[in-house]
């Protein structure tokens, strides 16, 4: 199993995207170089990342960005939306553009964020009536595009991310029936439609071929509860068992890690300084206690 990094783990570095509203005013870290280079001091395989990272899809870009990984050894996973005009539109891309640009930097994978729209409330509302036609729709987007995605040799991976609950990704690869369309499996954002984590882990992980190794708080005070990143380990997902089921599949060979820190208050240099501890800890926990690279 290969140990890489989801760019979002360093958003405060400007790196990923931006997310749930707020947008980053502090000047980005790296380049897409530079970020290359910093995974490897980290000691990791690879990089899940975005445009937002590539900083251009210009093709000659690209292909340069391709070399780059190779001659550093690291392996890329290309990580897009349908629609994320909500949070940060600079992922937005249609399937043929996502299948298009993982080919150019030597991905093999096509990660999609749904991005469905869902009314409140939001738990126990699976197949609600205003979800299923968006479930058609990506279904028919997907079908449509995989057989381009054979061709590129790029697998669609549709994430459980926080608006879709496990069911629902499963039903749309079942729909659409195609080897090239499988899951990315989030190991926390079922929490965010109220479903047991491991729950849709167990259900995901066989039809998976990439996944978000993410861990979450859950934390209560005086006006109820929030959920809240953390390091890989130290949270109320149980990540010990979420790589167990993860590993028993054979065609994911990658751990992507995610660190979805909160800041508080602090100042960008302690803010980046307590997300860059909290990503360094995570792959401890991966190379230390869940022996990733060492089975």
């Amino acid at each position: 199993m290969l140990l890489g990094l989801h760019t979002y783990s360093l958003h405060l570095h400007g790196m990923g995207q931006n997310w749930g509203g707020h947008k980053l005013a502090w000047e980005r870290v790296w380049d897409i170089y530079g970020l290359m280079d910093e995974a490897k001091k980290l000691g990791l395989e690879g990089l899940h990342i975005t445009a937002a990272d590539l900083g251009s899809t210009e093709s000659s870009h690209l292909k340069a960005v391709r070399s780059a990984a190779e001659e550093r050894g690291l392996y890329l996973e290309y990580n897009f939306s349908l629609d994320a005009s909500a949070y940060d539109d600079r992922l937005t891309n249609t399937m043929e553009e996502g299948i298009a640009i993982a080919e150019k930097i030597g991905s093999d994978i096509g990660k999609v964020s749904m991005d469905v729209r869902r009314p409140h409330p939001v738990c126990g509302s699976a197949f609600h009536p205003e979800v299923i036609p968006q479930l058609e729709r990506i279904a028919q987007l997907a079908l449509a595009a995989a057989p381009a995605a054979q061709n590129a040799g790029v697998r669609l991976c549709l994430e459980n991310h926080t608006e879709a609950f496990s069911d629902e990704v499963l039903w749309v690869i079942q729909r659409v029936n195609h080897p090239f369309v499988g899951a990315c499996v989030d190991t926390n954002n079922s929490l965010m439609v109220g479903e047991d984590p491991l729950t849709a882990i167990r259900k995901l992980v066989p039809v998976a071929y990439t996944n978000h190794f993410s861990d979450h708080r859950i934390e209560f005070d005086q006006y109820g509860c929030r959920i809240t990143g953390v390091a890989a380990g130290s949270g109320d997902v149980p990540m010990v068992q979420a790589y167990r089921f993860i590993r028993s599949n054979p065609d994911m060979r990658r751990l992507n890690l995610e660190v979805e820190f909160d800041p508080g208050s602090d100042g960008p240099e302690a803010a980046r300084r307590r997300e860059y501890a909290a990503v360094v800890e995570s792959i401890r926990f991966a190379r230390e206690v869940l022996k990733v690279g060492l089975e």
